[in-house]
């Protein structure tokens, strides 16, 4: 267990918490929670035993393996599959070992070495390695590619991918979703919710918080409050102590009231049934939320846009991508004010391609974008956070946008962003990837926009500003086309979901919390008939004709489907062959001096025998990466 016995941390002269005392038993999934500067990231300093309590104890288990995510990844030329394995670092120890015993002709010792690799299923290391590459939004093959090859990004990937290949008693994730796009979260929610060891995770995506979490670890006011239950769970609890507070009464009804009259306007409008009903749904939370917000430091709305011509942009059979390579085939959009729009699609299908061509910053290699002539575009993206200067302050980008506006009303601005007082005046170099963000958000908010492109806009954001961004983009009087790996994000302010997918853009008819199995049905395979909908695809011929199709996939990919199987079923053969030699190398009697002819081919055998596995492995994966390739191909060819 982790058991903190009146425990205080300070930075600098700052308390961060005193007097923590909580215990966190084996097995509880603890999401970590707070404002940003808290100390949320402290405390996992002071578990891994990088920073000491400033009074107090803290005890863990000295035989625990503790795995967190490094956040830093040298240009490392290895293979990304060799780097992901690393993270398993008693499987590392073991195969040295073993080579060494091997080369020393140590019989007894190799078929120690070679029982231990059993047990942590050391034979099966390089299967399950690729399985979290993969997972993590890889595509087949890209695990045997450099790990300097990769962009910052997907090299925290990679990070998180040897955290997760450590078999951990104790796994620590600061902010995991940071570089992930939807499907990736969705996984890596998934491979959390069967982690056996404690979880400690801080995270600001509440729907991530509330699929994996069991407790809930507070802190606010220089303390830590451990809850039980999920987020949803706390914020209930908080809400009700809060609602007690007769200062914040208030400002919590205003807050309910807000939200209760947009769900009142968007029942008024809802069309689409089942879009409709898990958008209210969602909303009607909102108004139980909202009281443990009231002490939230953001408030702001979007500036009414000072035209707002319909339509705003059209896409005429737009095509776009890089080079030779195609990513968006004739896509046909039209966005008019009150469009709220969030893009869904596999990893690399052209969500962000898609808002790039919508911004100008991407033209059409094919086809036309029309624009409105009073267009007047928001476009955030992680890249406009280097944009900034770093020498001026917050106060100083808002002046230069606008030089005749009074100083007071610019600080009064930008204090609903969180840039108050000396924060408003001290340069930007030193802020945080979440301050950035916002200073970002506040100039784009000031711009008046009439349409907004948001990619990613609450990569940094912490909880509370995340809910302000959500109520204020509730009122955004223009166009709204948002990608987000936050569910409630997309929840609470979209109507309309697309789906990017196949090089197409497709409206997504089912709601948010059908895309997961969308995902799993249907990774590989184009549903463009499926989405369209109208007669001509559901009459006989139509229906004849996508049985011609699947019936023709599956011919072309029997050959490959079966090579995988059989590579499969010979690793199961080389295990149990594995399991058999063990057996033989474990009998004492084998060492003795008469036995040493036998001894010899026995090892002789082991070492060919754990050859073959490794090549079947490699075998392994390029046949999966051959029948994954294909299915993405024939997807385009045969519809």
């Amino acid at each position: 267990m982790l058991r903190f016995d009146r425990l205080s941390l300070w930075r600098g002269v700052k308390p961060l918490f005193a007097d923590a005392s909580f215990i966190i038993h084996p097995g509880q999934r603890v999401g970590i929670t707070g404002a940003n500067g808290t100390g949320k990231s402290s405390l996992f300093a002071l578990i891994r035993d990088q920073l000491h309590a400033d009074a107090g104890d803290f005890y863990r288990p000295r035989d625990w393996v503790i795995a967190h995510v490094a956040q830093e990844t040298p240009a490392d030329p290895r293979q990304a599959l060799d780097y992901v394995l690393d993270g398993d670092q008693e499987l590392r120890q073991i195969e040295q070992q073993l080579a060494q015993a091997e080369l020393a002709h140590q019989g007894e010792r190799a078929a120690e070495l070679h029982a231990r690799l059993d047990t942590i299923g050391g034979y099966t290391a390089r299967s399950r390695a690729a399985r979290l590459i993969h997972g993590l939004g890889f595509r087949p093959g890209e695990e045997l590619h450099p790990v300097n090859s990769f962009s910052g990004g997907w090299r925290m990937r990679l990070n998180l991918a040897r955290a997760l290949m450590c078999r951990s008693d104790l796994l620590l994730l600061d902010e995991p979703t940071n570089h992930l796009d939807l499907d990736a979260v969705i996984w890596l929610e998934e491979w959390l919710k069967g982690y056996p060891g404690t979880l400690l995770l801080i995270s600001h995506d509440r729907d991530f918080l509330d699929a994996v979490t069991s407790h809930i670890a507070h802190i606010e006011q220089e303390r830590i409050t451990l809850y039980s239950g999920n987020y949803s769970a706390f914020e209930r609890i908080r809400a009700e102590r809060l609602s007690n507070q007769q200062s914040a009464f208030e400002k919590q009804q205003r807050e309910v009231a807000h939200i209760r009259s947009y769900v009142d306007r968007f029942r008024a409008q809802a069309t689409k049934a089942r879009q409709a009903q898990s958008r209210l749904k969602a909303l009607e939370r909102m108004e139980l939320i909202a009281p443990a917000h009231v002490d939230s430091p953001f408030h702001f709305s979007f500036r009414t846009p000072d035209k707002t011509p319909n339509p705003l942009l059209k896409l005429l059979e737009s095509s776009a991508g890089y080079g030779e390579r195609q990513i968006l085939d004739r896509v046909k959009l039209n966005l008019a004010p009150g469009d709220r729009i969030g893009l869904l699609g596999p990893n690399g299908a052209g969500k962000s391609t898609l808002i790039k061509l919508l911004a100008g910053e991407l033209q059409p290699s094919g086809g036309k974008r029309e624009t409105a002539q009073e267009l007047k575009i928001g476009y955030f993206a992680q890249h406009q956070l280097d944009q900034l200067n770093p020498q001026e302050s917050a106060l100083a980008h808002l002046l230069r946008l606008d030089p005749k506006a009074t100083e007071q009303s610019l600080r009064d601005f930008i204090g609903g962003f969180g840039f108050a007082g000396e924060r408003a005046d001290g340069p930007v170099a030193p802020f945080s990837g979440g301050e950035k963000a916002r200073l970002v958000l506040a100039l784009l908010v000031y711009q008046r926009p009439n349409l907004l492109l948001l990619d990613e806009p609450t990569n940094h954001l912490d909880l509370e500003m995340r809910h302000a961004l959500g109520l204020a983009l509730q009122d955004f009087a223009g166009a709204m086309v948002v990608v987000s790996h936050d569910r409630h994000l997309l929840r609470t302010t979209t109507d309309q979901l697309l789906l990017v997918h196949g090089g197409n853009v497709d409206e997504f008819k089912g709601d948010l919390d059908e895309y997961p199995r969308w995902l799993a049905d249907n990774r590989n395979a184009d549903q463009r008939q499926e989405k369209n909908g109208g007669d001509v695809e559901h009459s006989a011929g139509a229906r004849k004709e996508r049985k011609r199709a699947d019936a023709e996939r599956r011919r072309q990919l029997q050959p490959l489907r079966k090579a995988v199987e059989q590579h499969e079923k010979m690793l199961e053969q080389l295990t149990g062959k594995q399991h058999i030699l063990e057996t033989a190398l474990a009998d004492p009697s084998l060492y003795e001096s008469g036995q040493k002819d036998k001894l010899k081919q026995l090892l002789a055998d082991q070492s060919q025998l754990t050859r073959q596995q490794q090549q079947t492995e490699e075998a392994w994966l390029e046949a999966c990466e051959a029948l994954e390739c294909a299915e993405t191909a024939l997807s385009g060819e045969l519809d």
